[in-house]
Order: structure tokens, then sequence, then C-alpha cells
């Protein structure tokens, strides 16, 4: 992976620099909006068993389980458009999902409960050779969904968001015992377009 598209630019220019990178990408954002918005409501469609049990009427997952299918349908849905583009992961150095004529355009996908914020795992913060693992900088998908309660049985997408995170904006817990990482407020604010709500 060749070096930041950020390298040399200072803060006040990354959101122009997010706008070329996501404009040059292969996939335009009212289809990845479309996709994700998609796949969501296909896992409340979607029936278990010779019961048809389905998620939001009977069963009502933990949030990692939720994260877990929106994670999978998303590549599966751009490899059943587009079988000779994109591929979902296959080996430790894919990313979720790829594009099978250029590397640089693949997509890692993050997803969260939180209402606004994604989370990696410490590993994503940590400095060290990647060589045999995929890269953490790149073109980032993420996406923001609601919980389920006794007040929400149908939780929705709150938001899609679309751009490019290099490895060093990522931010480990400062507890060596953390588990996670998190963005840093540049990175956040600036290399991360939204696409849902639409403003």
């Amino acid at each position: 992976m060749a070096g930041s598209p950020y390298a040399g630019l200072l803060e006040g220019a990354f959101l122009k620099k997010t706008k070329e990178l996501v404009n040059s990408h292969p996939l335009r954002a009212e289809e990845i909006r479309g996709v994700v918005l998609q796949a969501w409501e296909d896992i409340f469609e979607s029936k278990l068993g010779p019961k048809s049990f389905q998620i939001g009427k009977h069963i009502f997952p933990k949030p990692q389980i939720m994260g877990f299918f929106l994670h999978e349908l998303i590549p599966l849905e751009f490899a059943a458009r587009y079988p000779d583009k994109w591929r979902g992961e296959k080996t430790k150095h894919d990313k979720d999902l790829v594009y099978i004529p250029e590397e640089k355009f693949s997509i890692e996908i993050k997803t969260s409960s939180h209402q606004s914020r994604v989370f990696g795992n410490r590993s994503y913060a940590q400095e060290g050779d990647t060589e045999g693992n995929k890269s953490k900088s790149g073109y980032y998908l993420t996406a923001n969904f609601g919980k389920f309660s006794a007040e929400n049985l149908r939780p929705r997408i709150l938001r899609i968001r679309f751009g490019w995170i290099d490895h060093s904006d990522w931010i480990g817990q400062a507890s060596a015992k953390g588990q996670q990482a998190h963005l840093g407020p540049g990175a956040d604010k600036f290399k991360l377009l939204t696409i849902y709500p639409n403003k």
C-alpha cells in the first residue's frame, strides 16, 4: 500500500482530500447507502427454520450479532451485483470487501451500536509490521445502528459514512488491558463523509 493520500496536508485540507478520494472510488455513495440500508432490512425479513422465526419478532440479538450480519451481508450483495469486480474476504490479507481489478479500492467495514462512533480492536492502533495481515489504511465504510429495547423492537440504521482512514488515525485505549481503538478527532470529523442520513 502506498503512503497516505493525506501526507503533507494540514488538517484544514483533509475534507477536500476526502471528497476527492470518495469521488474517485468505483462505487458511488448512493449505491453504498442503498446496499447498507437494504442489508439491514434483509436481516429483519429473513426467516429461520421451519417455524419461520424472525429477528425483531421472535429473536432480539445483541449488537455484536446484528453487526456481524450487516458486516457479512454488505460484501455478499456487492459480490452478487458485480461478481467480476467485487468479492468478500477470503484470506487474512484481504479487506472485508475486495475490489478485484485494483486492490487500493478495497474497503474495510466497521459497524457499531454506538450512536455515532466506530471502533477497531487494539491492533489497529499498534505499531509494527503488518506483513501477512491486511493493511489498516485505506477505504472504510462505517455503519451505526440502534439497539433492541422494550421500546425499540425495530432499530434502524443511524448513520453511514465512507472515506479513507490511515493506520495512524486509530488511537488505542490507554489501559494495557484495553482491547479497543477509536479514531482521533481529526480523522473522525474530516476523513469520513456522512452519506446517510442525507444532509
